[in-house]
């Protein structure tokens, strides 16, 4: 995933002893050149860089949470969920996603999510790279969420733990669930620990319209001009409905997007001005968001799915290109999150953070080279999750022939099946109590500054 999209036949990786990339290039070229590394041999594998999920959110309500608009969504299925919440189950929703992310290939995660020490362990113990960014709600009617006094705390204790593979970020769950204290309180905290900023922004046509009726701007301005993009490093999820001065402005910030499209299409957000953004110069990841919204966090069917909504939506056959999509998920996934001198590309001096992708089954066939070339339409258009044979983050072997080494998955899956009874019915119990805001109009009302 290099800028010339050199593709090796019969290629090799040499890693050394601390997780780093030494050299790639021609298998026999490599073994003449170290004659004295040990070798694995990948027959009918596909090396690549491990994808890149620049966004999404653990949780226990995979296919419970379906069927409404994004606002509505919010407040009917996972505020109420938010509210009765504990650190127990939070931390197993963490350990079994990121298990699900390293079968499918996913190497590094950013995770907005809630009691995240416990993330922090499942990520540490399990291997996976992780940007971990609490939920934070600073609002009265937002009061069941993370702090910034928790996020803080955080930082300070887990950032650049796990040999520099986990992050620790500022989160906020959006412009609307924090007063203006706490806004200008997150960008000075991003800044004094050099962490990014990750909100969700332009994420639907509500999010657009109340924006532009309390402070009469469009979200974008509205962020620049409250001093939101003044963070260390800003990251944003969805902007789906961005006009061209909005574009504009997250290209001079230098702000990256996260581009949803699974997630997007569930909720009828809307499609993504991708090819608009990336043509401004904007680097543009791809995200799963939460198993709720998906429902699963396979960044290969992400890939698929960006590119059959960008043509779609244009109407367009050429629109959003094999090549580009790829980028999107490990090269530009890792620029948009100021880590593209760590991961993204297989190239010495990175970490080995790299996959093995089965080529030898029908959806990989045939595997061209040469003019007709086809492996990244493959990769693209027909490959997915369950096709990664071999996954290694920091050189240490996650993922092999398809199974988890670094946990017992089985384990972690009844785990999550005995607790989210409770958690249901903490939740029904809540809803009973209070009841479901069940409009738009109601949803606007809750959520004034």
């Amino acid at each position: 995933m290099t800028p010339d999209n050199a593709v090796i036949v019969d290629g090799a990786v040499v890693i050394d002893t601390v997780g780093r990339i030494v050299a790639v290039g021609a298998g026999d070229v490599m073994q003449r050149d170290y004659p004295d590394a040990s070798v694995r041999h990948l027959r009918d594998r596909l090396l690549m860089p491990g994808l890149i999920n620049a966004h999404c959110h653990s949780g226990l309500l995979r296919g419970t949470a379906e069927g409404l608009p994004v606002w509505d969504w919010l407040q009917q299925f996972i505020d109420p969920m938010h509210r009765v919440l504990n650190a127990e189950e939070a931390e197993a929703a963490s350990w079994l996603c990121y298990a699900e992310a390293l079968l499918s290939g996913t190497t590094t995660i950013v995770d907005m999510w809630r009691f995240m020490d416990g993330s922090a362990h499942a990520a540490q113990e399990l291997g996976i790279r992780a940007v971990l960014v609490p939920y934070v709600g600073e609002h009265p009617d937002h009061d069941y969420f993370e702090t910034l006094d928790t996020n803080e705390a955080l930082i300070r204790q887990w950032h650049g733990k796990a040999n520099g593979r986990i992050q620790t970020w500022v989160g906020l769950e959006h412009m609307f669930y924090a007063v203006p204290a706490a806004w200008e309180r997150a960008v000075a905290i991003s800044r004094e620990y050099g962490v990014g900023l990750h909100t969700h922004s332009n994420e639907s046509r509500f999010d657009v319209e109340e924006t532009q009726r309390r402070y009469g701007m469009r979200p974008v301005e509205a962020l620049d001009k409250f001093g939101l993009l003044d963070a260390h490093r800003v990251l944003l999820a969805h902007c789906v409905w961005l006009d061209d001065r909005e574009i504009a402005l997250l290209a001079e910030r230098g702000v990256g997007v996260t581009h949803n499209p699974v997630s997007n299409m569930k909720l009828a957000s809307g499609a993504a001005p991708v090819e608009k953004l990336l043509a401004a110069g904007v680097a543009v990841g791809l995200g799963s968001d939460g198993e709720k919204e998906n429902n699963n966090l396979d960044v290969f069917e992400e890939m698929k799915v960006a590119s059959l909504l960008a043509k779609l939506s244009k109407l367009d056959a050429s629109a959003l290109d094999s090549w580009s999509i790829c980028r999107m998920a490990t090269a530009m996934g890792a620029r948009a999150l100021g880590l593209d001198k760590v991961t993204g590309t297989l190239e010495a001096g990175k970490s080995a953070d790299l996959i093995a992708v089965r080529t030898d089954t029908p959806r990989m066939t045939p595997l061209v080279t040469g003019p007709l070339l086809n492996l990244h339409h493959n990769l693209v258009h027909a490959v997915q999750g369950g096709d990664v044979d071999l996954t290694m983050v920091d050189g240490r072997i996650l993922v092999d022939n398809g199974q988890l080494q670094s946990a017992n998955l089985r384990a972690l899956i009844d785990r999550v099946n005995r607790l989210t009874p409770g958690l249901f019915e903490r939740r029904s119990q809540w809803l009973a109590s209070h009841g479901a805001v069940n409009a738009l109009g109601r949803a606007a009302d809750a959520l004034q500054v």
